[in-house]
C-alpha cells in the first residue's frame, strides 16, 4: 500500500514562482515588436518561467507520457471495439506505427508509453513495477478499483515525471490509450461537474446512436449506485474511473511536484487535470491546455479550469495528439521571447501601454 496522501502532495506543491514570472513580462515588455502581439504565446511563455522558477529556461528536450490501461466497462458493449486494441495500439507507438508517432516527429517529442494496467503484458512497454493491474473491474457491476490502488496509479504518475525529470526533460505532455476510456472520462467529469450525463457523453470512438444511448444508462447507473462523493477524487476514480485517468492525475501532479511544465491532450487527459486540480488546487499553475476535444465535454473542462487551448481543430484521436500538435507554437513563442532583439538594441522608443 502506498503512504502517498493529499497533505503529503500538499507539503510538496507550490504556487508558480510570481517573481520568475513579473521578469519574463518586463523582458517580453522590451522585445522589439508590437506590445502583447503573440498573445497566448506570451502568456505561456510568462506562465513557464512561473512553472520552472526562472525567466531564462529552454525546451531542448520535450516529452509525452502515454498512460495505457484497459477497462472492464467494455463488456457493457460501450464501445465498438475490443480490448485487445489497447495492446496493438500500445505496441505500436513503440514500433513507430501509431499517428501520434508521425506527428512527435516532426514536433521533437519523444514517447513515454506506460503500461499502467492494460489486460495483458506487451514486451516492448510493460514494465511489472508499473502495472496496478490487468485492467479494471467493470463499473456496471463493481467498482473499477479499490483506493489503494487508485494511489498506488497516481505514484506511478508521479515517480514519472521525476524519471524524466532527471532524464533532462524540460517539458511534458499527457497521452492515454485504452478502450472504454471515453466511458470513464465522462462518468468522472459528470460527478465533479455535477453535470447529466448525457450532456458530458459522447459516442467515443464512433459509436452508434443506440449505442451511445447504452453509454449513458450505464454511467448513469454506476453513478446512482455508487453515489460517490465528488469532493473525493479517490472515491470517484475507484468507483468510475480508469487506470489511465488515475496515472495522468499523477503526472498533473509530479509536474507540480518537480516544476515541469505538463501540456494536456483532450477529453481523458483534461479529466485527470481536473482530478489533480480538485485535489491539489495549486497544480492548476504548471498545466497548459494544448486543445479542446471534439468531446460533449472538453470545452466544459476547459471552463472550469479557467484554461484556454491553443488549437481548436475538433480532434479526438487521443493518444498525446493534440499536445503534441501544440509543442511547436510553444517553442515558436519561447524562441522570439530568447531571440529577439530589443527596442534598445533597434534605436527606437519602446511601446508604452497606453489608456
Amino acid at each position: 500500500m502506498t503512504t502517498l496522501t493529499i497533505e503529503k502532495l500538499r507539503k510538496q506543491i507550490d504556487k508558480a514562482d510570481k517573481i520568475s514570472m513579473e521578469a519574463a513580462k518586463a523582458r517580453w515588455m522590451s522585445v522589439a515588436k508590437p506590445l502583447f502581439s503573440l498573445g497566448k504565446l506570451e502568456d505561456v511563455v510568462v506562465r513557464m518561467a512561473g512553472m520552472k522558477k526562472t525567466a531564462e529556461y529552454q525546451l531542448d528536450k520535450k516529452g509525452l507520457i502515454i498512460m495505457c490501461a484497459d477497462n472492464g466497462v467494455v463488456a457493457e458493449g460501450v464501445t465498438q471495439t475490443g480490448q485487445e486494441v489497447t495492446a496493438i495500439v500500445a505496441d505500436n507507438f513503440m514500433h513507430h506505427a501509431a499517428s501520434t508517432n508521425i506527428m512527435a516527429d516532426i514536433a521533437g517529442v519523444d514517447l513515454i508509453p506506460v503500461d499502467i494496467g492494460m489486460i495483458t503484458d506487451v514486451s516492448s512497454i510493460t514494465v511489472s513495477e508499473k502495472k496496478v493491474r490487468y485492467g479494471t473491474k467493470n463499473f456496471a457491476v463493481e467498482p473499477a478499483m479499490s483506493r489503494e490502488e487508485v494511489w498506488k496509479a497516481i505514484q506511478i504518475g508521479i515517480d514519472t515525471v521525476k524519471e524524466c525529470k532527471q532524464k533532462g526533460y524540460d517539458i511534458l505532455a499527457t497521452g492515454e490509450m485504452g478502450i472504454g476510456n471515453t466511458t470513464t472520462s465522462s462518468a468522472v467529469t459528470a460527478i465533479l461537474l455535477q453535470k447529466p450525463v448525457e450532456k458530458v457523453t459522447g459516442k467515443g470512438a464512433g459509436l452508434s446512436s443506440v449505442g451511445l444511448q447504452r453509454k449513458i444508462t450505464t454511467i448513469e447507473t454506476a453513478i446512482n449506485k455508487y453515489k460517490p462523493d465528488s469532493q473525493n477524487i479517490i472515491e470517484v476514480l475507484a468507483c468510475v474511473g480508469g487506470l489511465d485517468i488515475a496515472g495522468l492525475t499523477g503526472v498533473c501532479l509530479g509536474g507540480a511536484m518537480y516544476h515541469v511544465p505538463i501540456v494536456l491532450d483532450g477529453f481523458i487527459s483534461t479529466t485527470a487535470a481536473l482530478c489533480a486540480v480538485k485535489m491539489i488546487p495549486e497544480t492548476r499553475d504548471y498545466i497548459i491546455a494544448s486543445h479542446v476535444s471534439n468531446e460533449p465535454a472538453g470545452r466544459m473542462l476547459l471552463e472550469e479550469l479557467k484554461l484556454s487551448p491553443f488549437l481548436d481543430c475538433n480532434m479526438c484521436l487521443g493518444e498525446g495528439s493534440g499536445a503534441v500538435a501544440a509543442m511547436p507554437l510553444l517553442d515558436m513563442g519561447l524562441q522570439v521571447y530568447r531571440q529577439m532583439g530589443t527596442f534598445a538594441d533597434i534605436k527606437v522608443e519602446q511601446y508604452e501601454v497606453l489608456e
